[in-house]
């Protein structure tokens, strides 16, 4: 897809991005804004996803969010509003795959949005966490760049790790590690 082309992309309707892509495990590839990083944190999957899957504990990770509104938790289907700053996002959950998958879809000022954080198991008990994300309107390129999404997820799965490896220290006490 050419560079115009990107410009004016606006992606699926927001009903077809959640139903046809993220509850199928994926992201607008076409989308003008991409990002994917990955990150390793000490600590299992089952506290990570905790840490992941509850959106009223995002104030922390990364500091700048809190929800606005979240009647149903992180189940299928559940949505919510978050804010980021001043910009309300309204997000609905696709994903919810205990210990392995948190996948959402949000729209904020016109912007369609998927993203995937995904946990993997590594044979000494820590967690692989990778982020996928894509974003989608008019002209978001002009406003938001590929480079500064990753930016940001270089941030989100560092707060994650910080939360999840401190919740692990102070789980195991001073216990020796082996």
């Amino acid at each position: 897809m050419g560079f115009a082309m990107k410009l004016l992309y606006h992606g699926p309707s927001r009903q077809v991005l959640h139903d046809q892509l993220a509850k199928r495990r994926r992201i607008d590839a076409d989308a003008p804004v991409v990002s994917m990083s990955e990150v390793r944190i000490e600590a299992p999957p089952e506290r990570v996803r905790r840490i992941i899957a509850d959106p009223s504990g995002r104030s922390s990770v990364p500091p700048g969010r809190r929800v606005v509104r979240l009647d149903d938790g992180a189940t299928r289907g559940a949505e919510f509003i978050w804010a980021m700053g001043r910009k309300n996002i309204r997000s609905r959950f696709a994903v919810v795959d205990e210990g392995r998958e948190l996948t959402r879809t949000g729209v904020a000022l016109g912007v369609k949005a998927v993203d995937r954080q995904v946990l993997t198991a590594t044979p000494d008990g820590g967690t692989a966490l990778r982020i996928e994300e894509s974003m989608a309107a008019p002209l978001v390129r002009l406003l938001f760049s590929s480079r500064k999404l990753s930016a940001q997820h270089g941030i989100r799965p560092a707060a994650v790790k910080a939360a999840a490896e401190a919740r692990a220290r102070a789980g195991a006490g001073a216990q020796p590690r082996g």
